[in-house]
């Protein structure tokens, strides 16, 4: 190889005394700087991933070698008490790690992170966030260490950091600044060059001599390079990206137009041959970078969202033992601590009220605005806030595993997903940009036989005035807007497709208990069949429901008692366990005493038996209150068109009077979790689409198998996972609102798409007829992009006053 100044192929540093190292690549033989950058390149090869070097954008940072030092440091967060804050535990065992990745510079780093970390077979799913350089990784522990896969990202030249919110605003507002400067070097080059071009414009017109005429044209070439060069380079940089994936995007015209108009103002200049445009350059670019800059914003306040939430939790807690107060950093926090919440404090963890009464305000979880009153015996969620008195609180739940990190996982894969019409837009817009420069050569070709001096400022009136940015603003503005819409009002999106899907339902199934009633049923009487008494009959009850998470199982649960051993639950049936030796049920008279079951009372509740080695003990009737928008809820959909349908696992006297009460079109008794998912799909088979909703562990099958599915915001953990929609706020007026904002939405969609075709298709031909100037055309792109974002905001007045 020969010798003087070369540079590294991996990261790109001078090597002034030609190369130390050497890595063969591709069967080519590449110069590196270092042993780092050698071990590095090698490894990318070798796994396949050699496509790196052709799909990056910016040249890598130089790496160093994991360190020892640095591995012991990374082994560190194999303890579970440093995993705490960002280390979340799945049911089936999996973990899932939340990371900031320093380093990431372009979509190649995201690829090359990605395709490395699924190279473990015991990584189930990885994916790093390009805006947010967010990773979410999930894998199983007994095969693979935290620390293993940190090691392989910094092994390639990244730095992994444990996912805390302050360090994605750290990010968030980097790259605020930079947009910040792009479009201030923009609008001042902007504003400068147009003072030059109004004397040009003059001069054109009344005359001006050479000398001063070509003095404005070089102040005006030296204000615009900069905003070209620097302002603008986001655009050539997608674009360079674009050429190298074969991809089309809006960034190509754009790119097109500024460099070309720009090259061409340069030539005009120098030469002195046709007319210099620099104040359109300069105006296209601060137009273009304004409306990416309001868009960006957008982005970060929808990404901010789950750090908005996370931001609700205190930076310390006050922890209580033997009698004395200490304040602690909330990550020592541990389950069964007891910490102290004063008035006007939030609180630290989920948990268990002790002692105290105060009012509690959940708003920013539940969407529900009135404070709730909570007192011993009471649960309370993590970043709720204490409005009245000092409560004492069992910690129940703390870290990743807490409701309000629930809710921000269900938020971070909505936004993960994009729904079919937004990939259609995506589709649409990609071919018609095909369809933009090949009007844009078959226009210029026409102009340069009929007026050449004429023809590339047409050209560029045509690349500017189609630029698809209303096209792919269409779609994500108008969902964006639905969706913080409705989460505002307490009903939070955990799926892209669902506005999409709500528009072709026909069926809506509700359960009855916690959806339809309020979940919260009271014991209202105890009818003994044997010798026990009431009070040991309820602790019976409450040790076989000790562990239950069904709305049942809360009458009865006392946390002083210990669960029953050998506990098994049958859904939809009942419990049985092992106290003190003996085997007892609680449930239905079938599962309580199948041998010979007992007729259920008459009088109205829902009763429950329970039982003794197939001895009767006692009855217990509860109650359970419906809601009361419930009725008009029913009703309304109804109007709307919908069937509505209740299907229900209680027994047929209880659900027929709650049917007959809303008036429901079917009602279904009984049903154990195969019987209602049999139902669903009978349904799905004869052509209905269906929503489901429903909030017990028994209601997930037909929960996941419904088109669209909605758990109550007192849902199980697991009900929550797999619905579509999680209604917080527990009002079932949000599920007419919900389909309103669904059928709007997909109004304001095709309203959208509409207008960009319809302004494309109508602008084009002015300016290939030489009708339109570029600066005219650059403010009719940026204007029909802020028609688009106008129409989207106008969601937020799509529920009527008057329900």
């Amino acid at each position: 190889m020969a010798e003087g100044t070369t540079h590294c192929y991996h990261c790109g540093e001078a090597i002034r005394s030609g190369p130390r190292f050497e890595a063969t690549l591709a069967g080519e033989i590449k110069p590196m700087c270092c042993i780092g950058c050698k071990v590095v390149a090698e490894a990318i090869d070798q796994g396949g991933l050699g496509n790196y070097y052709r799909y990056r954008s910016k040249l890598a940072v130089t790496p160093e070698p994991v360190a020892d030092s640095y591995r012991e440091e990374l082994q560190l967060y194999d303890q579970p008490s440093l995993q705490r804050g960002f280390v979340h535990h799945h049911a089936d065992g999996t973990l899932q790690a939340t990371l900031i990745i320093e380093g990431i510079t372009c979509a190649a780093c995201v690829w090359l992170l990605e395709q490395q970390l699924k190279q473990f077979d015991a990584v189930e799913s990885a994916s790093v966030n390009l805006s947010t350089h967010q990773a979410n990784i999930r894998w199983h522990p007994d095969q693979l260490k935290l620390s293993q896969l940190l090691e392989r990202i910094a092994s390639i030249g990244y730095r992994p950091h444990p996912y805390l919110p302050n360090q994605q605003d750290t990010i968030v507002r980097r790259e605020n600044r930079l947009a910040i400067r792009r479009l201030a070097v923009s609008g001042i080059g902007m504003m400068q060059v147009m003072m030059y071009a109004i004397a040009l414009y003059a001069g054109a017109m009344q005359g001006m001599e050479t000398v001063h005429r070509d003095f404005l044209r070089w102040v005006s070439f030296v204000v615009a390079t900069p905003v070209v060069l620097y302002a603008a380079r986001p655009f050539f940089e997608a674009t360079w990206r674009d050429m190298k994936t074969r991809h089309l995007s809006m960034d190509v015209p754009v790119s097109i137009a500024i460099g070309g108009a720009y090259l061409a103002s340069s030539w005009a200049m120098l030469f002195g041959g046709g007319e210099v445009y620099f104040d359109s350059v300069c105006m296209f670019t601060f137009l273009l970078l304004l409306g990416r800059f309001l868009e960006m914003r957008a982005r970060h306040r929808t990404n901010r969202s789950g750090n908005a939430l996370l931001s609700l939790l205190p930076a310390s807690a006050v922890r209580v033992s033997d009698g004395s107060e200490e304040r602690i950093a909330i990550g020592e926090l541990e389950v069964g601590d007891r910490v102290r919440v004063g008035p006007g404090q939030n609180i630290p963890a989920d948990g268990l009220v002790l002692e105290g009464c105060s009012s509690v305000d959940e708003s920013a979880l539940t969407g529900e605005y009135m404070p709730i009153r909570k007192e011993a015996g009471d649960r309370v969620i993590a970043g709720s806030a204490n409005a009245e008195n000092s409560l004492l609180i069992e910690v129940s739940n703390i870290g990743t595993e807490t409701r309000l990190s629930a809710i921000v996982r269900l938020l971070d894969r909505a936004q993960q997903e994009k729904p079919r019409a937004a990939r259609i837009a995506d589709r649409v817009a990609s071919w018609f940009v095909a369809a933009v420069l090949v009007t844009a050569a078959l226009v210029f070709g026409f102009w340069y036989q009929h007026a050449p001096s004429d023809a590339f400022w047409i050209t560029l009136s045509v690349l500017v005035v189609t630029c698809p940015c209303a096209l792919s603003l269409a779609t994500p503005t108008a969902l964006t807007a639905a969706t913080g819409f409705l989460h505002g009002r307490g009903l939070l999106v955990t799926r892209g497709h669902v506005l999409e899907s709500l528009n072709s339902i026909t069926h809506i199934l509700f359960d009855k208990t916690g959806t339809l009633t309020r979940g919260k049923l009271t014991l209202e009487e105890v009818v003994l069949l044997g010798e026990r008494d009431p009070e040991q009959c309820l602790a019976l009850a409450a040790r076989l429901e000790a562990q239950s998470e069904h709305p049942i199982a809360r009458v009865f649960q006392r946390p002083e008692l210990p669960a029953a051993e050998q506990l098994r639950h049958l859904t939809g049936e009942g419990v049985e366990g092992v106290i003190n030796g003996q085997r007892y049920r609680l449930g239905k008279p079938g599962f309580a005493l199948p041998g010979a079951p007992l007729a259920t009372p008459k009088a109205e509740g829902q009763w429950l038996l329970l039982a003794h080695n197939e001895a009767p003990l006692c009855w217990f009737r509860l109650n359970d209150q419906l809601r009361p928008e419930a009725a008009d809820t029913v009703a309304r959909l109804q109007q709307q068109g919908y069937r509505v349908e209740l299907v229900s696992g209680d027994a047929a006297p209880v659900v027929d009077a709650m049917a007959s009460q809303l008036n429901t079109d079917l009602s279904l008794a009984a049903a154990t979790p195969d019987i209602k998912l049999d139902h669903l799909q009978a349904l799905q088979k004869a052509g209905a689409r269906v929503l489901m909703v429903g909030d017990g562990i028994n209601d997930v099958p037909v929960l996941a198998a419904a088109d669209i599915s909605i758990a109550m915001g007192g849902a199980s953990d697991l009900a929550k996972t797999n619905a579509d929609m999680v209604l917080m706020s527990g009002d079932l007026n949000q599920l007419t609102d919900a389909l309103h904002i669904a059928a709007k939405t997909r109004a304001i969609i095709r309203q959208n798409i509409a207008w960009a075709l319809g302004y494309n298709l109508l602008a084009l031909p002015l300016a290939a007829s030489g009708l339109l100037a570029p600066w005219m055309a650059a403010i009719g792109m940026a204007t029909s992009s802020l028609v688009v974002v106008g129409n989207a905001l106008r969601l937020g007045r799509a529920i009527p006053s008057n329900r």
